[in-house]
């Protein structure tokens, strides 16, 4: 059997051609690229990228496809601890995926009798208790010490890592997931997420750090961060919601106009999220809210109410069904208030509900954490966010934002959002699309940073001891350099002359005068041109401030090495990299010669953040 080919037909027999040309290119690629010469002697680590709600699992199983076609007769998918969302991944594994021994948590048994005459996939949730488990059945079994394991792992910067890194301890998932791998005679381990930052901050030595990172494009219909956040401007489908009067009153009638639009079209669901908090009493507060103020649309009936919808209908510009007349859309929210056909949802662990409850209809879902990870909404084309954190987290945040995804009509999205966390969103975006940009140009040391008071990720799943952070807007210089070769860089620098109090240069320059420094260990020059190469793989022309001065009798080892001038002169450049570079005379240390001594700023009031690998 092909188990690829076989895999596409199902998805074009379904009308998904489109969607069967992305997963084959995906497939194939990582397929060429990095199982294809697997060695089947290695373990190996990688990452698969992908956008939030943007289709990773038929990208996973194509890659489970082309894997078993290349030799792989045995693969671990693993899903985050949650009892619905593995029993759904192993129901859709059944469903599209032929050919195969398909094993659920439970079904120790089955694998066992299979003895790998079928290729096997066993679907399990990211849980202590089921790892040991079925580490126990793979050695009980020997199947796997003469043969290879390919891991994929969904969400894989959940659970899955060290969370007691800097307690000189392992955490039980990482540690059972760490036996399952290593007791196979091989392995590819597929970190699987749309959040790679806290995969990225790990080391070498971790044993979690990718060896390579494919990252896949989101499909035509896709709306995704450039969306809601592009770098310039904020689009018209969001709402700062200091700048309404009433907010939960605007947002009940727009996604009711927005309801009767869908339904009056022929459209299955309406759901609109609200995100205010983790706290349970919050949750309950909005739903009185909510609710009240569909009471408030009764009792205004004919009135207010009618002249909102009219109000909300103009605004109305659906791009995947022709727009209903007025008087169709009018019709069909007085049917949904009089009938109360509207559903108020609260989602959270006090009041657990079933996915099937807002699959059609016109929904008002509100909860806290259990709208992150795996859940999927559809029909998602209204949102209230407000959910606020003294240390918020980029990678947490990101994954709240169910907003994402295919089958949401651009014409009809409304973002309600708090200004300063919509600014928040726009910085987290910046930097996806920042790493997007260096995994496509090839760059391996992949750079996270994020603006003053924004982690990337938890701390309990970064080594304090090696991963550090480069703030922008700070001067840097080597307290003990060398050059490689002064004359190199004096006739580096022959074109910029000494009286000029600064030259704007490409940022490429300031790469080759900083590969004649030869840094003492308390400057991380490997570091800072790692930003640079951060920043040329978005801007490949990017440009940067190049200050040079001569003949400076400055002493070696005092606490600043620029003239109060220059470091006026450098700080005005809040946006750019700084490059000053100065010829001292040698006459106060720096070995008696006329050395030249880098000082570098990096851009704005923002944190860069690098990993220290042991030498």
């Amino acid at each position: 059997m092909q188990y690829l080919k076989n895999y596409l037909n199902k998805i074009i027999a379904r009308g998904n051609e489109k969607l069967a040309e992305s997963i084959s290119y995906t497939a194939e690629e990582v397929g060429d690229k990095y199982i294809k010469n697997f060695s089947f002697t290695s373990h190996e680590i990688g990452l698969l990228f992908g956008n939030v709600q943007s289709g990773k699992t038929g990208q996973i199983f194509g890659i489970i496809s082309k894997a078993t076609d290349l030799g792989f007769p045995v693969f671990v998918l693993l899903t985050t601890d949650n009892v619905i969302l593995q029993q759904q991944t192993l129901d859709r594994v059944k469903a599209d995926l032929d050919g195969y021994c398909i094993c659920g948590e439970n079904d120790a048994r089955i694998f066992t009798d299979n003895c790998l005459i079928q290729p096997t996939i066993i679907v399990l949730k990211k849980n202590a208790r089921i790892l040991k488990l079925w580490a126990n059945v793979f050695n009980s079994t020997g199947f796997m010490r003469g043969n290879p394991l390919f891991i994929v792992d969904d969400e894989a910067d959940a659970a899955s890592l060290n969370t007691l890194v800097n307690k000189d301890r392992q955490s039980s998932i990482n540690k059972y997931l760490n036996t399952i791998k290593n007791g196979s005679s091989s392995s590819i381990y597929l970190q699987v997420t749309g959040t790679p930052q806290a995969i990225f901050l790990q080391t070498l030595e971790s044993g979690w750090h990718p060896y390579f990172t494919y990252y896949f494009q989101p499909g035509a219909s896709y709306l995704g961060g450039d969306f809601f956040f592009p770098s310039t401007g904020k689009p018209y489908c969001v709402n700062f919601l200091e700048e309404i009067e009433e907010p939960t009153k605007s947002v009940v009638i727009r996604h009711i106009a927005v309801a009767s639009q869908i339904l009056a079209s022929g459209g299955k669901v309406a759901n609109c999220l609200f995100h205010p908090s983790v706290r349970q009493a919050t949750h309950k507060k909005y739903a009185d809210e909510i609710i009240k103020e569909i009471a408030w649309c009764v009792e205004n009936r004919d009135g207010e109410f009618k002249d909102e919808i009219e109000r909300e209908y103009h605004n109305l510009a659906p791009t995947k069904k022709d727009k209903v007349s007025y008087d169709q859309c009018l019709q069909k929210a007085f049917e949904l208030i009089d009938g109360k056909a509207i559903q108020v949802l609260i989602m959270n662990g006090k009041t657990d509900i079933d996915s099937e409850q807002y699959e059609t209809g016109c929904n008002f879902v509100i909860g806290g954490n259990t709208l992150g990870r795996g859940v999927t909404f559809p029909g998602l084309q209204t949102i209230y966010y407000t959910r606020t954190s003294k240390k918020p987290q980029a990678d947490t945040m990101w994954q709240h934002s169910r907003m994402f995804g295919y089958d949401r009509d651009p014409g009809l999205m409304r973002v309600y959002i708090d200004e300063n966390l919509y600014k928040l969103f726009s910085d987290i975006n910046a930097t996806n699309n920042s790493i997007i940009a260096q995994i496509e140009r090839g760059i391996e040391d992949i750079k996270v940073y994020y603006p003053n008071g924004l982690n990337p990720t938890r701390k309990n799943v970064l080594d304090t001891d090696h991963v550090e952070m480069l703030s922008g807007g700070t001067n840097y210089y080597p307290y003990y350099p060398d050059n490689d070769s002064i004359e190199e860089i004096s006739k580096l620098l022959e074109p910029f002359n000494s009286d000029e109090p600064y030259y704007q240069v490409s940022l490429r320059i300031v790469k080759e005068v900083l590969s004649h420094i030869i840094p003492s260990p308390d400057f991380k020059l490997k570091a800072f041109v790692s930003v640079i190469d951060t920043i040329l793989s978005e801007q490949p022309a990017g440009q940067g401030i190049l200050i040079v001065r001569r003949n400076r009798d400055v002493a070696q080892g005092t606490g600043a090495l620029l003239s109060p001038n220059d470091w006026k002169l450098g700080s005005e450049f809040s946006s750019k990299v700084v490059l000053t570079i100065y010829q001292v005379t040698g006459n106060k240390g720096w070995g008696g010669r006329p050395l030249w001594v880098p000082n570098i700023k990096l851009p704005g009031d923002i944190i860069y953040y690098d990993v220290i690998e042991e030498n």
